[in-house]
């Protein structure tokens, strides 16, 4: 099991725990499942997030 599916399922699982149904449930789920794929995808090598982090000197 590589990065990026290690952290589609924390991130459900960590969901799954913390909903309490209906629909901010399913949000809830649904946004932390996005999380977690995100930062297993950087793990993995597929996308990097430096860019995003890094400030830009402007001047």
């Amino acid at each position: 099991m590589n990065n990026a599916a290690l952290g589609l399922l924390a991130g459900l699982l960590i969901a799954v725990a913390t909903a309490t149904g209906g629909f901010g449930g399913l949000v809830l789920a649904l946004l932390l499942g996005g999380i977690g794929l995100v930062i297993g995808l950087s793990r993995d090598g597929v996308i990097d997030l430096t860019a995003l982090l890094r400030s830009r000197n402007r001047g």
